[in-house]
């Protein structure tokens, strides 16, 4: 029953404050509340950009699957030709490996800044940056 009678005197004691205090109370209370408003709207927004994101990220990963998949069947392919050419099928398959290990010793061994500066601009074009 006291909470009933407190919240009761409450707007009667707002009402009895002198104008500027009152005023000022106000303000203050508005200003809190729109700070209060500003901060979840920025929170959803964050939300909304982290969820666009996740999308983003999520697309490519499933593209990149199916991109993988493909290359390992074309690279199947062409060892399965190389393999029809040369009248063995492990032939085949001995060139195409042979093709990425030299590829691999490539990038590894003799020019191992190339592939790394190669991700780097190719990221930097992404986002329009100029050296």
């Amino acid at each position: 029953m006291d909470m009933k009678r407190d919240a009761e005197r409450e707007p009667a004691e707002k009402q009895r404050k002198p104008g500027i205090h009152r005023l000022l109370e106000d303000t203050a209370s508005s200003t809190y509340a729109d700070v209060i408003d500003i901060i979840e709207a920025r929170i959803e927004l964050l939300k909304i950009e982290l969820t666009e994101k996740i999308a983003a990220i999520s697309v490519f990963v499933v593209l990149g699957v199916i991109l993988i998949i493909g290359i390992a069947y074309l690279i199947t392919t062409f060892a399965l030709l190389a393999g029809e050419l040369f009248r063995h099928q492990f032939l085949g398959y001995l060139l195409v490996s042979l093709v990425f290990l030299c590829s691999f010793v490539f990038l590894a061994r003799i020019k191992p800044l190339l592939l790394k500066n190669l991700i780097q601009n190719i990221l930097l074009s992404v986002h329009d940056y100029k050296k």
